[in-house]
C-alpha cells in the first residue's frame, strides 16, 4: 500500500500525478487537487477548471484577471 503525499494515509487504490516536473502520490482528487492545483494570482483559490492565463500568471476567471488589470479577457464570447 502507497501512502497519500497530502493526508497520510495508507491506500491499496492511491494514483500519482506528474505536472511541470513535480509528482505526487494521492488517495483522492480531493488531496491532488490540494497539493498539485495552481492558485489565482487574484484572488488565491485553487484553480480546479480551465481558468485563464496572461503572461506567465494564472487566474481562475476572467473577473480576476481584470481586476488585476488583464484586458482583452472574457468568460463568454
Amino acid at each position: 500500500m502507497s501512502t497519500c503525499d497530502v493526508c497520510g494515509n495508507q491506500y491499496d487504490k492511491t494514483f500519482t500525478v506528474h505536472r511541470a516536473g513535480q509528482t505526487g502520490t494521492f488517495d483522492s482528487f480531493e488531496c491532488a487537487i490540494h497539493a498539485m492545483a495552481p492558485r489565482c494570482a487574484h484572488c488565491d483559490c485553487r484553480i480546479v477548471g480551465h481558468g485563464v492565463e496572461n503572461d506567465g500568471r494564472f487566474y481562475c476567471c476572467a473577473h480576476c484577471a481584470k481586476k488585476s488589470g488583464v484586458r482583452g479577457i472574457e468568460d463568454r464570447i
